[in-house]
């Protein structure tokens, strides 16, 4: 009897301790905001900048410290999108070199918005925003520079400034989608159906190109067939979003025959992804931004064969 009294004794003072460990752990999220100043040799033809970060803590406290590309409001990049850069200055072909040499192919591509500019203000502020980490898939060398072919991976936040010569650096933690279990299988079916309308989408595409030499899969498809494969070796796993998250991406491309005014709305929608942290609500974007995409090229093919005859 004085035995199971002990126990039971160990077992509460064990589980209190816990409790109150986890009370206080990273699993709780806090948020902060604060100041980091780069200097103005850091961004092409800028002055000096502030750039203001959240950073929510998550049960994964992992972070990764990677070299830091700038870019405008109208360039995010959302995961699983590609794109090719033509980098020729000297301080990003050294970041472009340091992250093949030492950083497993990844760098992280982020948006600088401008939040307030006064009058009298002798700098500029901008917020570190939409970060998202990159793998890099192809270097072609040229004369001058290199063109470089890059896969968004997953979102990171930047959570503190490490340097900024001779390029920006910093560290940066993963932002994933939180997990419904109970809307798991509502998720599985859109994902199903998001699925088979990117793939319909991709024919339309195929047959508004019409020229025989027409690539057979277009942005879109790659985009999902990327997302539907495994984590590549060298991404870090806590960076790597879910695969059900990665589809809640693969819809965020760029169709054929796209006017200025809808890719200004597809870059809208864009932003809008990368701020939701729920996957089925994306999901939901990404179905509409589809339905769409579809009655315009549609439409568009109907307009073609008119012309042909």
């Amino acid at each position: 009897h004085g035995s199971l009294d002990t126990a039971i004794y160990v077992f509460r003072m064990t589980t209190t301790t816990l409790i109150s460990s986890v009370l206080s752990s990273s699993i709780f999220p806090t948020e902060y905001r604060s100041w980091v100043r780069i200097p103005a040799t850091s961004i092409p033809g800028g002055s000096n900048v502030r750039v203001v970060k959240q950073r929510r803590l998550k049960i994964i406290a992992k972070s990764l410290d990677l070299p830091l590309l700038p870019f405008s409001m109208s360039e995010v990049l959302v995961p699983t999108e590609s794109k090719t850069l033509h980098l020729y200055e000297a301080r990003y072909l050294a970041l472009l070199e340091e992250s093949m040499k030492r950083k497993k192919n990844m760098f992280v591509h982020f948006i600088l918005d401008p939040i307030s500019i006064s009058e009298k203000a002798t700098e500029a502020s901008f917020a570190a925003r939409y970060g998202c980490l990159v793998l890099i898939e192809n270097v072609e060398r040229l004369d001058i520079g290199a063109l470089v072919s890059i896969r968004g991976a997953g979102r990171v936040k930047i959570s503190r400034f490490l340097g900024a010569d001779p390029y920006l650096s910093g560290e940066v933690r993963p932002i994933q989608d939180r997990f419904n279990y109970e809307s798991s299988n509502e998720i599985t079916s859109e994902i199903s159906n998001l699925k088979e309308s990117i793939k319909n989408l991709n024919s339309l595409e195929i047959k508004l190109k019409a020229p025989e030499d027409s690539l057979l899969q277009t942005r879109l498809l790659n985009s999902l067939k990327w997302a539907e494969d495994e984590p590549p070796e060298e991404c870090e796993e806590s960076f790597f979003p879910s695969l059900q998250e990665r589809l809640s991406f693969a819809a965020l491309q760029p169709v054929s025959g796209s006017t200025q005014s809808e890719l200004s709305r597809l870059q809208q929608e864009k932003l809008k992804a990368m701020d939701i942290k729920d996957t089925m609500e994306r999901l939901k974007l990404s179905m509409g931004l589809i339905k769409e995409n579809i009655s315009s090229i549609a439409a568009k093919i109907a307009i073609q064969s008119l012309d042909i005859r």
